[in-house]
């Protein structure tokens, strides 16, 4: 903790010296530091090489009492699909004291330009992608989805306008489902606690649809929206005012992915997700089309038992599966072929 939270909390335990018990004072010190200790990671830009398409790292931590891996991934810049993927044995909704949680903050990088924005729907996850002084960063973000019957469409897009405190203008459509529920809905819900876009709006090109904040902030992570891409408030906040009008959109269904990180090759995969306009790839073909594309200029030795296992398991989290050929290969490789 830094100097300058210590002395914020100085007139708090002050205050709690003079007006309660010595126990009490420990348990109100306990829970400010705990409330300290909870907020959100900062967002991180990575640097990328342009040969790798791999960062981040996972790691692990213990839970606290009464803490849900919600609270743990929201923290930790995670989406609740990510979270609790990576630790299926785990209590969603409490954990325990001590219990080992995986953060799965490590990612393989969509195949699709390293250009602003990129959403991979199939990972609720969104990429943003900026190029300054001949270097690439990179700074991700879990994001929801449009859910089966309100999916979010596939494509390229820009961002065409940028508003803050957004007014709420449901479409028809969505006023009757409420209405069929029993619940209403106005044509116009202003800014304020109760409008579902939050407090930051980025609208696309694609008509009707946004990429916003929210005041239901649990439900990041999953396949819950109305078609458009929801974000941890933090997140949007932290977004909106770099993100300039004319960023390029690209939005992908990529449930397996491949790529480089030096000379080893890491699998990525993800349970496919069920829509209307596609079929659910249910075999190895997506993973041998991504191996042709990220090995035609870097051979590589694949471990293809390993790779049926990642296919299987669906974690979301990137495993090694191969590695560069060294080059004094390439040429036996060659007359191989040519015989």
């Amino acid at each position: 903790m830094n100097g300058m939270a210590v002395l914020t909390l100085a007139p708090l335990l002050r205050y709690s010296a003079r007006r309660v018990g010595a126990l009490q004072k420990i348990t109100v010190v306990a829970l400010m530091f705990s409330a300290l200790m909870i907020r959100p990671v900062a967002a991180r830009e990575y640097i990328l090489p342009d040969t790798d398409s791999v960062f981040g790292e996972v790691t692990s931590i213990q839970s606290i009492y009464e803490e849900t891996l919600l609270d743990i991934a929201r923290r930790h810049r995670l989406g609740y699909e990510e979270i609790t993927r990576a630790n299926p044995t785990v209590d969603a909704w409490l954990p325990g004291e001590g219990t080992a949680v995986s953060l799965p903050s490590q990612f393989v990088l969509p195949q699709a330009s390293r250009k602003g924005l990129v959403i991979n729907i199939a990972e609720y996850r969104m990429y943003y992608f900026l190029r300054e002084n001949d270097a690439t960063t990179v700074t991700t973000f879990p994001i929801s989805i449009g859910r089966m019957d309100w999916q979010t469409p596939l494509g390229r897009s820009s961002i065409t306008n940028k508003v803050r405190n957004p007014a709420w203008y449901p479409p028809a459509s969505i006023r009757e489902e409420w209405a069929a529920d029993g619940r209403e809905l106005g044509s116009m819900v202003p800014p304020g606690p109760d409008n579902p876009l939050g407090e930051y709006a980025l609208r696309l090109s694609i008509p009707g649809y946004l990429i916003h904040g929210t005041n239901k902030p649990d439900g990041v992570g999953m396949q819950v929206t109305h078609g458009c891409i929801r974000m941890f408030p933090e997140d949007i906040e932290w977004l909106f005012p770099k993100i300039p009008v004319n960023t390029p959109v690209q939005i992908v269904n990529q449930p397996s992915k491949l790529g480089w990180s030096g000379n080893d090759l890491f699998l990525e995969v993800h349970p496919a997700l069920a829509r209307s306009d596609e079929t659910p790839q249910r075999s190895l073909t997506e993973i041998t089309e991504a191996y042709v594309k990220v090995t035609q200029d870097q051979p590589a030795e694949i471990d293809w038992e390993l790779v049926n296992e990642v296919f299987r398991n669906q974690s979301g989290i990137p495993v090694k599966v191969g590695q560069r050929k060294p080059a004094a290969d390439e040429p036996e490789i060659m007359s191989e072929v040519l015989d």
